[in-house]
C-alpha cells in the first residue's frame, strides 16, 4: 500500500491530487496570511497596478499642485522682500522643476506625434503665471509698484500667442484672480484697487492686442501667400500665351478639367529651364555682362522680361517699347543685330547703363516666321562680339525655339487624346440610349463636357397637318431652374428665329457674334437674357434634319470653330440616337395600342390586368373593371358604312381617355366593345366613373352625309375582392352586368352588386378572357 504524501501548509485550500492522482484534504491558511496576500496581489489594494496608478496620479498631481502653492505663497507676500531665504529658494527650485518636467513631457509626447491636450497647455501656462508673480513680487515692499510688472505682460502676450486661444484667455483670468488676491490678502484697501486694476487691464490689453495682431498677420500672410500663388498662376498663363503653347482657339475654350492648367504649368517650367539652360551657356562662352530674354506681348507692342542672367541689378522688369533701340531693330529686321563702340544706354536699364558692346538675336518661328522676342547679350568691356559669337547666340535661340515647339506639339497631342476619349465617350453614352429623353439629356451632358454650356436645350421638329411645329423637349438652365421650366415644352411656328432657320438651312447659327438679348432664338416672344454667347446646331440625320441643340454661355466667344465642329459631329451622332429611340417607340407603341382608336389593345390588356390585380391582391387594395360596348354598331355600320363607324369608334375612344383618370387603363376590348381597368376604386367609383362616361358619349354627335348621328353606351362594373377575387370571375361577373344592361333597354349602367345572380347568357367566353374579339352587337 502506498503511503499517502504529506500536504503542503502553504497550498491553496480545498481538495488537490497527489503524486499518484489522490485527492487530498489541503489546511486553511491562517486570516493574517490571507489579508497580506490579497492587499499586495496584482490587483489587490497596494499592488503593482495601484502602485503604478498612485504614481501616475501624483505625477500628474504636481504641476497644478505646484502652480497652486506657488500662487498661494505669491498671495501671501512670500516673494515681497529682496532678501532671497532657503523656503524661497525652495520654493523657486520646486516650481522650475515643475515647470522643467512638465515641458519634458510635453516634448515627449509631440516627439511621438501627439498633439497638445489643454490640461497640458493648462499646467504649463499656469506655472509660468504663477512664475511671472514671483518674479515680480520678488523686492516690493508694501504696496510699491514692482519694476518687474512688465515681464508678466510679456509672458501673457507669449501664452496667448502659442497656447489655444481659449487656454490663453484662461490664463488671463488666472493673472486678473492673482491680481485681486493679493490685493485681498492685503486688507482690501479701496485706495489699493485702482492700481490692481491698472495691472488687470495691462494684462487683459496685453493678451487681447497680442493676439489680435498675430491674428492679423496670419491672415495677411495667407492672403499674400495666396496672392502670389494666384500671380504665379497668372504669370504661367501669360507666359504659355507669349511662348504660344496654347493653340489659337485655347484661350477662348473652356477648361475641360484641371489636367488642361498642369499641362500648361509643366509646359512652361520647361521651356523656363530651357531658357536658364541657354543663358547660362551664352554668359560663359560669350564672356556677357547680361544675357536675357525678352518676349513679345500679344499684341507686339511691348517686350518683356523673362530670364535674365547679368551682374548687373539694373535690368528694368518692366514693359518696354518694342520698336525701340537695337532691340526693336532686330524685331523689325527679323535679324541678328550686332553692335559695339559707343553706344547709347540700352533700353533694358534703368540706370542709363551703356554697353561697349550689344547683340540682338530674334526669335523667329522657322514655320510661319512669326517673331516671339529677342535673345540679348552685352558687354561693358570694350570687346566687340564676333561672327562666332553671333553663330552661337543663333543657335541657342534656335533652341529656346524648339523647346517652344516640342512642348506646343506635347500640349497639342494631350489635348487631339482627350479629344479622342471624349467623342469615344459620348458616341457609347449616346448608342447605349433607347429613348428620346435619354438621348435628349446624354446629349446635354456631351456637350456641358466639351465646352462651356450655361443654357442648354433640344428642340424636335415635327409635321403636323401639313405644316412644321418646333417644340423645347428638354432644357438645362444651369442656377435658373425656373427659365428651364418655363421654356419646356414650349411649341412654336416655323418662323424666322434662330432655330427655325438652322433646321431649314441645315447648318450652325448664328455665323458671326450678335446681341442675345434682342435675338430671336425660338420665337419672337422669347429671349434668352444674361448669355454672351449663344450657338444653335441641327440635329441632322442621313434623311432629314429632327432639331437642333442650344447652347449658351455668359462668357464671349465660348464657342470657338473647333469646338463648333466638334459639336456638328455630337449633334450628328445624337440625331442618329433620336431617330433610333424614335423607331424603337414606334414600334413599342404599335406593339401596344390599338391603331384605329390608339387604345391600348386587347393582349396588352390582358397583361396590365393582370399585373394590377397581383398589386392589388398583395397590398389589400380595391380594383375596378368597366366593360361597356356601343348599342346597336351593326346597324351604324350598315346603314352609314363603316368609315362612319370608325369615326364613331375614336369618338368614343376619346371620350373614354378624357373621362378615366391618368392611372386608369382605358383599352379596346374588341369590335365595339371597350374596358376601363380603375386601380384603388371600389365599386361604387367606378359606378359613378361609368354614369358619367354613358352621359359624355349619349351628348356625342357626329356629322355625317345623311345628317347627325348619335350613339349610346351599355355599361358593366365589377370590382375586386367585392364581386370576385380572381381575374376570370372578375371579367364573369362585368360581362354578365354588361349583357344585363343591354338586355334590359341598352344605354344603361349596371354593377354587380345591384344583380341577384349572374345570367348564364355568354358567360363562357368572359370567363376565358380570350384574345379573340367578341362579336358585334347586333341592331
Amino acid at each position: 500500500m502506498t503511503p499517502a504524501v504529506p500536504i503542503p501548509r502553504r497550498a491553496a485550500i480545498g481538495s488537490v491530487p497527489d503524486v499518484h492522482g489522490r485527492l487530498a484534504l489541503q489546511r486553511p491558511r491562517p486570516l493574517l496570511v490571507r489579508l497580506y496576500a490579497g492587499l499586495f496581489s496584482e490587483a489587490g489594494l497596494a499592488g503593482r497596478i495601484a502602485r503604478r496608478r498612485a504614481r501616475r496620479f501624483v505625477l500628474r498631481s504636481l504641476p497644478p499642485a505646484a502652480a497652486v502653492a506657488m500662487g498661494t505663497l505669491v498671495v501671501l507676500g512670500v516673494f515681497d522682500e529682496l532678501a532671497v531665504g532657503w523656503g524661497q529658494a525652495a520654493a523657486l527650485l520646486g516650481l522650475v522643476a515643475a515647470l522643467g518636467g512638465t515641458i519634458a513631457r510635453r516634448l515627449l509626447r509631440a516627439g511621438a506625434g501627439e498633439p497638445a491636450t489643454w490640461r497640458e497647455q493648462l499646467e504649463i501656462g499656469a506655472l509660468m503665471v504663477v512664475a511671472a508673480y514671483a518674479v515680480a513680487r520678488t523686492g516690493v515692499a508694501g504696496e510699491a509698484e514692482s519694476p518687474f510688472q512688465p515681464f508678466v505682460y510679456l509672458v501673457m502676450a507669449f501664452l496667448v500667442a502659442f497656447l489655444a486661444r481659449g487656454v490663453g484667455f484662461a490664463l488671463v483670468g488666472v493673472a486678473v484672480a492673482l491680481e485681486l488676491l493679493v490685493w485681498v490678502a492685503r486688507g482690501a484697501a479701496p485706495w489699493a484697487l485702482p492700481p490692481v486694476a491698472v495691472h488687470a487691464a495691462f494684462v487683459t490689453l496685453f493678451a487681447v492686442l497680442y493676439h489680435a495682431v498675430l491674428a492679423a498677420r496670419m491672415a495677411a500672410a495667407r492672403q499674400a501667400e495666396s496672392a502670389a500663388v494666384r500671380r504665379r498662376l497668372r504669370d504661367i498663363a501669360e507666359r504659355a500665351r507669349e511662348l504660344r503653347l496654347l493653340a489659337p482657339g485655347a484661350a477662348a475654350e473652356p477648361d475641360p478639367a484641371e489636367r488642361e492648367r498642369g499641362w500648361t504649368e509643366s509646359a512652361v517650367v520647361e521651356v523656363e529651364g530651357a531658357v536658364r539652360g541657354a543663358l547660362e551657356i551664352a554668359e560663359v562662352a560669350l564672356r556677357a555682362h547680361t544675357v536675357a530674354v525678352f518676349t513679345l506681348s500679344d499684341d507686339d507692342r511691348e517686350l518683356r522680361l523673362r530670364e535674365c542672367r547679368s551682374a548687373s541689378d539694373a535690368v528694368v522688369r518692366e514693359p518696354i517699347p518694342a520698336g525701340e533701340g537695337a532691340l526693336g531693330g532686330a524685331v523689325r529686321r527679323r535679324a541678328p543685330v550686332r553692335l559695339h563702340g559707343d553706344l547709347k544706354a540700352a533700353s533694358y536699364y534703368h540706370d542709363a547703363t551703356a554697353a561697349k558692346a550689344l547683340l540682338a538675336v530674334p526669335l523667329v518661328e522657322r514655320r510661319g516666321g512669326h517673331v516671339r522676342g529677342v535673345l540679348v547679350a552685352d558687354r561693358v568691356a570694350p570687346v566687340p562680339f564676333t561672327e562666332d559669337d553671333e553663330r552661337l547666340l543663333v543657335a541657342l535661340s534656335a533652341e529656346i525655339l524648339r523647346a517652344m515647339d516640342a512642348e506646343r506639339l506635347m500640349i497639342a497631342m494631350r489635348r487631339a487624346r482627350d479629344e479622342k476619349e471624349r467623342f469615344y465617350d459620348s458616341i457609347e453614352r449616346l448608342n447605349r440610349t433607347t429613348k428620346p429623353l435619354e438621348v435628349f439629356d446624354a446629349t446635354l451632358e456631351v456637350a456641358r463636357g466639351m465646352v462651356d454650356v450655361d443654357f442648354g436645350a433640344v428642340t424636335l421638329a415635327d409635321e403636323v397637318d401639313g405644316r412644321i411645329v418646333h417644340r423645347v423637349t428638354r432644357v438645362l438652365a444651369g442656377e435658373d431652374g425656373r427659365a428651364g421650366a418655363r421654356l419646356e415644352g414650349l411649341e412654336f411656328s416655323d418662323d424666322t428665329g434662330l432655330v427655325a432657320s438652322a433646321v431649314r438651312l441645315g447648318s450652325s447659327l448664328p455665323g458671326k457674334e450678335l446681341d442675345i438679348s434682342r435675338a430671336p432664338v425660338f420665337d419672337a416672344a422669347t429671349r434668352l437674357k444674361g448669355l454672351a454667347s449663344l450657338k444653335v446646331i441641327p440635329l441632322r440625320t442621313a434623311q432629314k434634319v429632327l432639331g437642333t441643340v442650344v447652347l449658351g454661355s455668359k462668357r464671349p466667344n465660348a464657342y470657338g470653330a473647333e469646338a463648333v465642329r466638334q459639336l456638328e459631329v455630337v449633334a450628328m451622332q445624337a440625331a442618329e440616337s433620336i431617330y433610333r429611340a424614335r423607331l424603337f417607340e414606334q414600334t413599342e407603341r404599335l406593339a401596344t395600342t390599338d391603331g384605329l382608336t390608339g387604345l391600348t389593345n386587347h393582349r396588352t390588356f390582358q397583361v396590365r390586368l393582370d399585373e394590377q390585380l397581383a398589386q392589388a391582391q398583395r397590398y389589400g387594395k380595391k380594383l375596378s373593371l368597366i366593360l361597356c360596348d356601343i348599342d346597336h354598331f351593326k346597324a351604324v355600320n350598315d346603314t352609314y358604312g363603316h368609315p362612319v363607324g370608325d369615326v364613331v369608334l375614336r369618338g368614343v375612344a376619346k371620350t373614354l381617355l378624357k373621362d378615366a383618370r391618368a392611372t386608369d387603363i382605358v383599352a379596346r376590348y374588341g369590335g365595339e366593345e371597350f374596358a376601363v381597368v380603375m386601380p384603388e376604386t371600389d365599386a361604387a367609383g367606378a359606378l359613378v366613373i361609368a354614369e358619367r362616361i354613358r352621359e359624355r358619349v349619349k351628348a356625342l354627335a357626329f356629322e355625317t352625309g345623311q345628317g347627325t348621328l348619335k350613339v349610346t353606351l351599355s355599361l358593366g362594373v365589377a370590382a375586386v375582392p367585392d364581386d370576385a377575387a380572381r381575374k376570370p370571375e372578375l371579367v364573369q361577373r362585368a360581362d354578365a352586368c354588361l349583357y344585363h344592361a343591354k338586355r334590359h333597354g341598352r344605354d344603361r349602367c349596371v354593377s354587380a352588386s345591384s344583380l341577384r345572380a349572374p345570367p348564364p347568357a355568354r358567360l363562357g367566353r368572359a370567363a376565358a378572357g380570350a384574345a379573340t374579339s367578341p362579336e358585334p352587337d347586333g341592331p
